[in-house]
C-alpha cells in the first residue's frame, strides 16, 4: 500500500524545509526538501553515504572538499562518501532544492558543533 505525506500534516510552525527518511515508509532513499532565506547556510558536515543536490530555484554556493562551486536552477552535484560539504543560499531570493540521500535514515556528523 502506497503512503502519502501531506503538507498539511507537518507541525505548526515546522521549518520550511522538510526532512524525509524513507526507512520509516520502506524506502532505501531519504531527502531533504530544502526551502532557504538569502544567506541561510549548513556547515561542513560529512555522511557515510553519498548525497546528492538538485537545485530547483536560487543560487547556492556548495563546499565539497577543496572544491567550492556556485549553481542555479536544474543543476545537480553529487558528493561521495565521508567528503565533507555544505552550501549556502547566496541569491537574493529563495533557495528551493533537493538534498538526496543514499540511505534508508539521514546520518550527518557536523564538523564544527557550531552548526549542529
Amino acid at each position: 500500500m502506497p503512503h502519502i505525506l501531506r503538507a498539511t500534516d507537518r507541525p505548526e510552525g515546522a521549518s520550511r524545509t522538510i526532512k524525509f527518511e524513507g526507512g520509516e515508509y520502506g524506502a532505501d532513499v531519504s531527502f531533504f526538501a530544502v526551502v532557504a532565506e538569502p544567506g541561510k547556510r549548513v556547515g561542513l558536515h560529512i555522511h557515510p553515504y553519498s548525497e546528492t543536490w538538485m537545485v530547483q530555484e536560487g543560487t547556492v554556493r556548495f563546499v565539497a572538499g577543496s572544491q567550492t562551486v556556485e549553481a542555479g536552477s536544474g543543476d545537480i552535484m553529487v558528493v561521495e562518501p565521508e567528503t565533507p560539504h555544505g552550501f549556502e543560499n547566496i541569491g537574493d531570493g529563495l533557495l528551493r532544492m533537493m538534498c538526496i540521500h543514499d540511505g534508508p535514515h539521514i546520518i550527518q556528523t557536523f564538523l564544527d558543533p557550531a552548526d549542529d
